[in-house]
C-alpha cells in the first residue's frame, strides 16, 4: 500500500513538473536585440510614450514620458512619468538607478525602481528596434512592450508603423493601448 500511494505521488508530482516546465517553455521570450544603441544620446533627455502594455500601475496614466539622468556619479538614472487621468492631471513618477547590462551593445538595461519612495520595483527591459527617433523596448519575457518617440505627438502613419513592427517583433500588438499623447 505503501509503494502504491509513493508511486502515485511521484507521479503527481511529475506531471505537475512537466507541466510547469511546458508552460514556461511556451511562454514568449523576446527576440535578441540586433542593433547597437549608442548610449551617449539614447540616454539622454526626453522620450514620449506613444503606446504601452496595460498594467495596473499605468491605469490612468497619460501623456507619459522617460527622462534618462545623468547622477553626480557618472551614473544614470531612469525617470518615468505621466498625467493623472488627462494630460493637464497631476504628475505621477517612478524613478531608479538605470544600469547597462550589456556595455558596447547598451540594449539591455536594469532598472530599480522604488514605488511610493519605498516599495522596490526591478524591471529589465531589452531595446528591441530603435532608428532614427524612436524605439522599441519590452521584457525579455514580452510581457509588457513600450513604443516610444522624441516626438511628443508623432504623426499617425508613425504610430501605425511602429505599432506593426511590434508584431514583427513576436508581439500581439491588439493587446497594447495608446493613451492620450502630450497636449500640443
Amino acid at each position: 500500500m505503501k509503494t502504491t500511494v509513493r508511486a502515485a505521488s511521484a507521479a503527481v508530482l511529475l506531471a505537475a513538473f512537466v507541466s510547469v516546465n511546458a508552460a514556461r517553455a511556451e511562454a514568449p521570450k523576446a527576440p535578441e536585440p540586433v542593433k547597437p544603441v549608442d548610449a551617449a544620446s539614447f540616454f539622454a533627455g526626453r522620450w514620449y510614450e506613444i503606446g504601452r502594455t496595460p498594467m495596473s500601475l499605468t491605469d490612468g496614466c497619460v501623456a507619459g514620458y522617460t527622462d534618462y539622468l545623468k547622477t553626480g556619479d557618472g551614473g544614470l538614472t531612469q525617470r518615468d512619468a505621466c498625467r493623472d487621468k488627462t494630460p493637464a492631471g497631476k504628475e505621477k513618477v517612478i524613478a531608479g538607478p538605470l544600469k547597462i547590462l550589456n556595455p558596447g551593445q547598451n540594449t539591455k538595461v536594469h532598472v530599480s525602481y522604488r514605488f511610493a519612495g519605498l516599495i522596490p520595483i526591478a524591471r529589465e527591459y531589452w531595446m528591441l528596434d530603435h532608428g532614427d527617433g524612436w524605439f522599441i523596448q519590452a521584457t525579455p519575457d514580452m510581457k509588457m512592450i513600450n513604443i516610444y518617440t522624441r516626438d511628443p505627438r508623432p504623426s499617425p502613419d508613425q504610430v501605425v508603423q511602429l505599432t506593426e513592427r511590434t508584431r514583427a517583433l513576436g508581439y500581439d500588438p491588439g493587446k497594447l493601448e495608446f493613451p492620450p499623447l502630450q497636449p500640443k
